[in-house]
């Protein structure tokens, strides 16, 4: 994707803070279901090889942890909605 429009870093911007969030759930301590590095990893690796084998890397990945998330029920999707709005208007300012 990044050839595709000319970008010369393939990996957005985000995707350090995508790092970082898969790093704090790792070491998570909470009581929510998060699911362990191990099982993310395979569930990431299943979902982006079917489910969202046509997105490019790292945004598969970004889906994929989004899914899972919500599958274990850590977020809802009427929250995730509400937070990829405050995001976008983030972005926009």
């Amino acid at each position: 994707m990044a050839a595709k429009h000319g970008v010369s870093n393939p990996l957005p911007p985000w995707k350090s803070s995508l790092d970082a969030l898969c790093d704090v759930l790792d070491r998570s301590a909470c009581d929510a279901q998060i699911p362990n590095f191990s099982a993310r990893r395979d569930e990431e690796d299943e979902l982006s090889a079917t489910t969202y084998a046509a997105l490019p890397y790292p945004e598969n990945q970004l889906v994929a942890l989004a899914h899972s998330l919500m599958t274990h029920g850590v977020i809802d999707e009427q929250e995730l909605r509400e937070r990829i709005v405050l995001v976008r208007e983030r972005l926009e300012r």
